[in-house]
């Protein structure tokens, strides 16, 4: 299992949400690049970037931030937020993610999602933010009627290779993650999936292994010290 940790983005500083509230945010790192040398340091071969800006508005404002993250580390980024175009997918490509996370925009167009698949292939993930077991858009500011089993019966029907799967009432909470929705979705969809929302100990993260999940993002779990990333990387492997 990958361990991905986590860099959301706000005004170019590096922050996180409780609950996906946007006025209840924190700011960890005024120089985002600062936080992913760190990630490297302790053997991290991924991160996980979210423009929340993006995510909420549409289109790529920190796409600087997300440059100097890009030079600052020899990782491999996933990104997200606010992709909802073919310029914005190619935008954060060329700025340097190895993954465009598709959330909304993969909800809304069906055909936006299969030209993407098309075009880039397993460098297309999809983003399922999950709210009372159905999908939330627009930077989680919006509830789509769209129930989690649903969207990823059509994801899988699309082809997508991966999905960050986001309990959102447990992101930035450090109660845990919903080890049942994770399990439930392992292995039923042909689709990897990768948790995201709570993982607050080893523990957890020696869970979301052995219910065979292909990857699981730590967070505000690691800005506070809660987990030892090098040893979250190790327990994964």
């Amino acid at each position: 299992m990958e361990i991905y940790p986590a860099i959301d983005l706000y005004g170019g500083r590096a922050v996180r949400l409780l609950h996906g509230d946007y006025a209840r945010m924190t700011v960890y790192r005024e120089r985002p690049e600062d936080a992913a040398r760190e990630f490297a340091a302790c053997g991290a071969r991924w991160a996980h970037v979210v423009d929340l800006e993006g995510a909420r508005d549409g289109g790529t404002p920190n796409l600087p931030a997300l440059e100097r993250i890009a030079a600052a580390a020899n990782l491999r980024l996933e990104v997200g937020g606010g992709l909802r175009d073919e310029d914005a997918v190619r935008r954060v490509l060329d700025a340097g993610a190895s993954r465009a996370i598709l959330g909304t925009a993969a909800l809304d167009d069906a055909d936006f999602l299969s030209r993407m698949l098309a075009r880039y292939g397993e460098r297309i993930a999809v983003s399922v933010d999950v709210r009372g077991g159905f999908v939330a858009t627009h930077g989680w500011t919006r509830d789509s009627g769209v129930s989690c089993e649903d969207f990823f019966r059509t994801l899988s029907q699309a082809g997508v290779y991966t999905a960050i799967c986001t309990d959102i009432g447990r992101d930035g909470a450090l109660q845990g993650p919903n080890r049942a929705l994770y399990a439930s979705l392992c292995g039923r969809y042909g689709v990897d999936v990768i948790a995201s929302g709570g993982v607050s100990s080893l523990e957890d993260v020696a869970a979301l292994r052995e219910a065979g999940l292909a990857g699981a993002i730590i967070g505000k779990a690691y800005y506070t010290g809660a987990i030892d990333l090098a040893r979250a990387i190790a327990l994964a492997a």
